[in-house]
């Protein structure tokens, strides 16, 4: 898999070394493949970037809040997904992808004894698994080990973990980042700063020096100024394709926007406003923009293959921190919004019209995963895009706000993992809202972007051992 690069072997994925021991990843090149007639060698891995939504969603039901509530999220029928399809939906903002989406419904969590419908919908997201101790409601702990965790162990090179990164407030229910784990009762720590995930992932954290750092962080540099003279010698190879070029040119494009927009080269009013941010925010606004910028970052990940699985999770527990703006007006709490009260249980006044205000929220959380779709998108190849090449998952804890549902909750794939899945479809999984399907669209994910039980040509053993059936799920195969 290697091939000769200035008289050293070095892999596909090329990392640049620059000064101040700066390193740079690049793109999946076309001109840096072995020259051998191996399908697989030949064949761009796949990859999953999870984006996670708390409360659940603005969907048809009849809560004691507000009696009957439309239907304001779901396509309006099951099969191919267009514009009419998703007409007044919150999906609609993603209409320029349906033909890469694939809309799961029914997907139905177990109904665990976590003490808590957040907690049990927010740990069993990714892990599929029931709680570690039953029923410790906000101290609760996941009883297994997440999807996007087991993607990264088994498919990564160098034991590279897969990228956890959170745009919330510091602490909050469940502790703050609550759905990456390592295993049983091994909740991983989640990357609050898109500049330093981003500096992570290139090298910057760690081995550069002081003054390397100051250059960065003065503005007077960006990372591509330390790998000039590498990169220079790269772009002089016959081998680079004019793709390969204009996938590099997009690529360093890419890092300097980050790096702008991340606070490293940036307007001071701007830095000001990160300043918090790096660590800690409850502005709906500041919030979705730092997901934005994780987003960012997830995509250059997965475009220079330092990993093959990102999750992005957005809030705590309950999302009870973060207020959103709508149409100008700073709200309450989501996690109130979503109660559709003025309290974090059931005694506090209702919140008229906040059925349409969830709706809203949920709309904004379509315009930020357009965002990272975009930006997958960006990237093309012979034979798609690199959003084909892979998958990007769009997923809710709860299948609505006021009654905590652990059925039908939302399940947004985009992408087909390289021709793998369905796309531009809806399809609602059979069994009505009895079976445990969501363990089962686990498995699928985990089989499509390569992960495999034994000698298995897919994967079930993902989530809790306790269910019966954990195999993928044909019918949301291509």
């Amino acid at each position: 898999m290697n091939r000769t690069f200035f008289g050293k072997r070095v892999p596909r994925r090329l990392f640049l070394r620059g000064v101040g021991g700066v390193t740079l990843a690049l793109p999946i090149l076309e001109g840096l493949r072995p020259r051998r007639a191996d399908a697989q060698a030949e064949t761009t891995p796949s990859y999953a970037i999870f984006f996670r939504q708390a409360d659940g969603v603005a969907s048809a039901q009849v809560a004691q809040e507000l009696g009957q509530e439309p239907e304001r999220f779901w396509p309006r029928e099951p099969g191919a997904l267009d514009a009419a399809n998703v007409e007044g939906r919150a999906l609609d903002e993603l209409t320029e992808f349906l033909p890469k989406l694939l809309v799961v419904g029914n997907a139905n969590m177990e109904d665990f004894n976590f003490g808590d419908g957040h907690a049990r919908g927010a740990l069993q997201l990714l892990t599929g698994w029931g709680p570690h101790v039953a029923g410790a409601g906000g101290d609760s702990e996941a009883g297994g080990e997440s999807l996007d965790h087991r993607i990264a162990r088994e498919l990564n090179r160098d034991g590279i973990e897969s990228l956890y990164l959170y745009a919330g407030g510091r602490g909050g229910w469940l502790g703050g980042p609550c759905i990456s784990h390592r295993g049983r009762n091994s909740r991983r720590t989640a990357e609050p700063s898109p500049l330093v995930a981003y500096q992570t992932m290139v090298g910057l954290s760690g081995s550069p020096d002081s003054e390397t750092i100051a250059m960065i962080r003065a503005r007077n540099k960006s990372v591509n100024d330390l790998v000039r003279e590498e990169l220079q010698d790269l772009l002089a190879m016959s081998d680079l394709s004019q793709g390969d070029r204009q996938r590099l040119d997009l690529h360093l494009s890419s890092i300097r926007d980050l790096e702008v927009n991340a606070g490293c080269r940036t307007t001071a009013e701007i830095e000001a406003e990160l300043a918090d941010t790096k660590t800690s925010s409850t502005d709906g606004d500041v919030v979705q923009k730092l997901a934005r910028l994780h987003m960012d970052v997830a995509a250059l990940a997965v475009a220079c293959g330092y990993t093959r699985s990102v999750a992005i999770q957005v809030g705590d527990g309950n999302d009870g921190q973060t207020r959103y703006w709508v149409d100008g007006s700073l709200l309450e709490n989501y996690h109130f919004i979503s109660h559709r009260r003025l309290s974090h249980d059931a005694s506090g006044a209702i919140i008229e019209g906040s059925d349409l205000l969830h709706h809203k929220i949920d709309r904004q959380f379509g315009q930020s995963f357009k965002h990272l779709l975009s930006r997958l998108s960006a990237y093309e190849f012979e034979d798609g895009t690199l959003l084909d090449k892979g998958l990007s998952c769009w997923m809710n804890d709860l299948g609505n706000g006021p009654g905590h549902s652990p059925s039908n909750c939302p399940v947004v794939i985009a992408g087909s993992a390289g021709g793998v899945l369905k796309n531009g479809e809806y399809v609602v999984l059979e069994g009505g809202r009895r079976a445990r399907t969501h363990v089962r669209v686990l498995n699928t994910i985990a089989t499509a972007v390569g992960c495999r039980t034994g000698d298995q040509d897919y994967c079930d053993d993902v989530g809790d051992t306790r269910f019966e059936d954990r195999s993928p799920l044909p019918e949301l195969f291509a």
